[in-house]
């Protein structure tokens, strides 16, 4: 009998093995882009939960590895300023989620980001990838809604992507969460030659 418990026990171990074997933690790549101070950085530091108190403009890019649901998310904040936005392309390879942050508050720069996101959109390297919207700055009193940003950026009219505007304060947190649950429902994982 003391055989047949060490069998049950050795099975039992097995499968759980098994099973942590089939799901692994899966990586995946993030890509956070938007213009200059609408608050890629301090998304991502959210993400890091590190502190938001002191954040100087990205002049190249920042990246964080941030552990979420069986998930280890590496997430590269680009520098958003009008220089750097034509290198953004040398970091679309492999993304398997693009976020776009927006500063919800900065009206005057609605169409000049709406412009930079259509143009992302086209990318063959970003085709079909799940796209997050992040409706940035919902703290301050100017910031438009998250749905009248979404009609700005005409993003009714993409057909080719799973995507979502998320209304957030990347200040207080609020919403960025929410946002990255999306994310982790949504990722598209490419398959790897």
């Amino acid at each position: 009998s003391a055989l047949i418990c060490a069998l049950i026990l050795l099975q039992g171990l097995l499968s759980i093995l098994r099973r942590l074997k089939q799901s692994p933690e899966q990586e995946v790549r993030l890509l956070l882009l938007g213009l200059d101070n609408a608050g890629k950085t301090t998304v991502l530091k959210q993400l890091a939960a590190e502190d938001v108190s002191h954040i100087t403009p990205t002049q190249g890019f920042n990246i964080k590895s941030v552990q979420s649901t069986g998930f280890k998310l590496n997430v590269w904040d680009i520098g958003g300023q009008r220089k750097i936005r034509p290198y953004w392309r040398n970091y679309f390879e492999n993304t398997d989620v693009l976020i776009y942050v927006i500063d919800s508050s900065d009206r005057k720069r609605f169409e000049e980001t709406s412009l930079e996101l259509a143009e992302l959109l086209e990318e063959e390297k970003l085709a079909t990838v799940p796209l997050l919207v992040f409706a940035n700055k919902q703290d301050l009193m100017t910031a438009a809604p998250a749905s009248e940003l979404a009609e700005s950026l005409r993003l009714h009219t993409i057909r080719d992507r799973m995507w979502q505007v998320q209304a957030c304060s990347a200040l207080t947190a609020e919403g960025i969460q929410d946002g990255m649950t999306w994310v982790c429902r949504n990722i598209k994982f490419r398959k790897k030659p």
